[in-house]
């Protein structure tokens, strides 16, 4: 066998030249320790052997963000630019205020509360429509072929989408807007996503006050639409004025619609999808739907709830729905049943109001704050009942009070 010649190795007949000379060898592994030279195994361009070879230094990492971008800060609305802004349409001041609205800070609600009160004169003109039903109903994209419906007959609209808010993160993704194509693009209308955050039934708890600010800024016709169905998805029903339940067809016989109280307050029932091979799947669950509801008592209103097929991805069907509701608000007003339903609902929301507050000041408390980790602690270890433990910290927190 032959054998290596200064630098030079075999392969098949002829020699050529080895990368590394007798000393690197040597130095890459020493029989005594097998110790291995990391810098000349990892980094063969620092042997001499490549001394030809020229190594450029890489480039830093470049910033996240442009170190030549300059913020801008957001311009500071007083109270009466505010309002000067919401009554001439300008969705940029409209879109800050219900900001405000939504905002947790004592401050923000401080202006919140002035911007509402001096809007309330000019509410109330608009229709209210609450839309909801079971989750992949086809809610948004159904919002959206109502929307260029109502849009093209010269309506304004303004949409209220409320977003799920996770339980752990208490965040929400805000994606509703995202299946309204169409209508994002319209300047008369308005959409505007907000977090659930832990509310009953979806609703946003300052919805209410969202519908105030819409209306005074001149939009006609307000959507709400709500997480999904539930038995505690009622909320909504004290903000509207029409409600809408959107369903599919398979879900459900005669005896699963009673069992669903949201059906109860429904002013209309909608089945989506009824398009292509699901149209006698969607005739057949109008007609379950439709002997559920002669079940149910007759409505405060006299309305009789009726039951329509429409396909929201391929816009049939639409117009019979917004004939059915401007046939239903005809009905109201001549009634006298619309202004009834909206006196309630401002009693209403005005206790719901109280309830809020009495909350928010037993938990900032700081009898409460102090004494709520010993209470807890006595009822995880069986030391103390919940009731007992409710009424102690109350006690404290009455007692506070004086």
């Amino acid at each position: 066998m032959r054998t290596f010649d200064k630098g030079k190795r075999e392969h098949g007949d002829d020699l050529i030249p080895c990368p590394f000379t007798t000393d690197t060898k040597q130095a890459l592994f020493k029989a005594s320790d097998m110790d291995i030279n990391e810098e000349l195994l990892h980094h063969p361009e620092n042997d001499p052997a490549y001394l030809g070879l020229k190594v450029n230094q890489g480039v830093a990492a470049q910033p996240m963000v442009n170190p030549n971008l300059r913020r801008v800060a957001r311009r500071t609305y007083t109270v009466d630019e505010f309002v000067e802004g919401i009554l001439r349409s300008d969705i940029t001041c409209l879109s800050q205020a219900v900001t405000l609205v939504e905002s947790n800070r004592p401050d923000h609600q401080a202006i919140a509360q002035q911007i509402i009160e001096r809007c309330l004169p000019y509410a109330g003109k608009s229709m209210r429509i609450g839309i909801t039903g079971v989750p992949g109903a086809g809610k948004s994209t159904s919002i959206d072929t109502f929307g260029m419906h109502l849009v093209k007959q010269g309506r304004r609209l303004a949409v209220l989408a409320i977003d799920p808010s996770s339980e752990r993160s208490g965040g929400s993704i805000l994606g509703d807007k995202t299946r309204m194509e169409q209508l994002s693009r319209e300047k008369n209308a308005f959409i505007r996503p907000s977090p659930s955050a832990g509310s009953l039934g979806g609703v946003a708890r300052k919805t209410r006050e969202t519908i105030v600010l819409c209306e005074a800024a001149g939009f006609d016709t307000i959507f709400v639409e709500t997480v999904g169905v539930g038995q505690s998805e009622t909320a909504v029903h004290s903000m509207v004025d029409f409600f809408l339940l959107i369903q599919l067809a398979g879900t459900g016989d005669e005896l699963q619609g009673i069992k669903r109280g949201i059906m109860e307050m429904a002013d209309a029932i909608v089945i989506n999808k009824a398009d292509g091979d699901n149209i006698d799947k969607a005739n057949l669950a109008a007609t379950h739907f439709r002997n559920a509801l002669h079940l149910f008592p007759p409505t405060e209103s006299g309305w009789r709830p009726k039951v329509l097929t429409y396909s929201g991805f391929y816009g049939l069907g639409i117009k019979e729905i917004w004939d059915m509701v401007d046939e239903y608000r005809h009905f109201a007003t001549d009634s006298g049943y619309f202004e009834e339903k909206r006196q309630r609902q401002t009693k209403w929301w005005m206790y719901e109001s109280i309830n809020e507050a009495l909350k928010n000041s037993f938990y900032q408390s700081e009898a409460i704050r102090s004494l709520r980790p010993e209470v807890e602690s006595d009822i995880l270890s069986d030391r103390l009942s919940s009731f007992v433990g409710a009424q102690r910290l109350l006690d404290a927190y009455f007692k506070s009070l004086k």
